[in-house]
């Protein structure tokens, strides 16, 4: 006769220490590491498990629950529980959302991934700032994962597809949106800090005849900082303008450049060797994010960033802990032969 789900369960009573809801999420697995359920398989309803085991409805919930946030049991609206991963030994299932893979970001999920430790499965997947990617993606991924780490987009469609997931399993990093006040982010401020930063740098910034910023609008560039650069040489009288990108051959003496992309930063770096420019003293930089690459070219590139190793760390202590977390970092200015 075949062995049933309630028999591996109730394998398990009576055994020291081990909670009824241990028993119940134990049992479960060793009817999948034994083959009684299989991917795909539907597992007995709450009613039907308080019936057969006797366990209180909060337990069997709680139990499934814990299953789910391991990746190997999905729940689906008015259809139940389902079997959706064999692989047991995995403690939990995390989905981490991003713009892209930049330099920063790389820093962020690798650092995020070496603190989660071995036993925790991450896929990561890309939005690129496409609202329809976006919301196409999290609506795919929904209820398959434990937990979910998600760069958003500022969109007016954002919260409503945000607020779809629970909030104890939702964790906004890199960019602020305003879910709900229950909902947990580590991220950046754009405006305020940004406007800070050229302050500090103002004096530099005027020893030079223009101000440009780079900015490309419909991209994952922060609009906070585009209303600080304009606000910033508005107050100071700096002649200045904001540009939608650099044009190749286009670096002019007397000039300083704020970038927030990296293709613009190297391109300007190119046309001044090529030029004899000395960066420094014949044109100023700034870039947005820094990188190990950003310390040595040309004698350093002064830039202004936000930790990402940091919200990696707290990004995995979140995770671990479940401990809800609502911080803004500060941002960092490294100043460098550059400006």
């Amino acid at each position: 006769m075949k062995t049933t789900i309630f028999e591996k369960i109730k394998e398990l009573e009576g055994i020291s220490l081990m909670s009824k809801h241990e028993q119940l999420v134990n049992g479960i697995i060793n009817a999948i590491n034994d083959k009684v359920v299989v991917q795909g398989s539907i597992l007995p309803s709450v009613n039907v498990m308080v019936k057969e085991i006797g366990f209180a409805r909060k337990t069997i919930v709680k139990a499934y629950n814990d299953l789910k946030e391991r990746g190997i049991v999905e729940s689906k609206n008015r259809l139940g529980y389902f079997i959706t991963n064999e692989a047991t030994d995995q403690k939990v299932k995390i989905a981490v959302l991003l713009y892209a893979f930049h330099t920063f970001q790389e820093i962020f999920y690798n650092n995020f991934r070496d603190a989660c430790g071995e036993n925790i499965q991450i896929d990561i997947y890309f939005h690129h700032n496409n609202v329809e990617i976006y919301e196409t993606l999290l609506s795919n991924i929904r209820g398959r994962y434990g937990m979910y780490v998600v760069a958003p987009i500022h969109h007016s469609l954002s919260k409503k597809i945000l607020s779809q997931f629970p909030p104890d399993k939702l964790l906004l990093v890199d960019r602020y949106e305003a879910v709900g006040p229950e909902y947990s982010y580590i991220a950046q401020e754009f405006e305020q800090s940004t406007y800070k930063v050229l302050n500090v740098l103002k004096e530099s910034i005027q020893q030079f005849d223009e101000f440009i910023l780079f900015f490309r609008d419909n991209s994952d560039y922060p609009f906070g900082a585009k209303v600080a650069f304009e606000k910033f040489i508005e107050d100071n009288g700096i002649k200045g303008s904001v540009q939608h990108k650099y044009v190749a051959g286009d670096v002019k003496k007397g000039t300083v450049y704020l970038t927030i992309g990296d293709t613009d930063l190297w391109r300007i770096l190119k046309d001044a060797q090529e030029q004899g420019l000395e960066i420094g003293k014949d044109i100023g930089i700034l870039s947005n994010n820094d990188s190990p690459v950003k310390e040595i070219v040309n004698g350093g590139i002064t830039t202004y960033f936000s930790d990402f190793e940091d919200m990696a760390l707290k990004a995995a202590k979140y995770i671990q802990s479940k401990n809800a977390i609502q911080e803004i970092l500060p941002i960092k200015l490294s100043r460098r032969k550059s400006l």
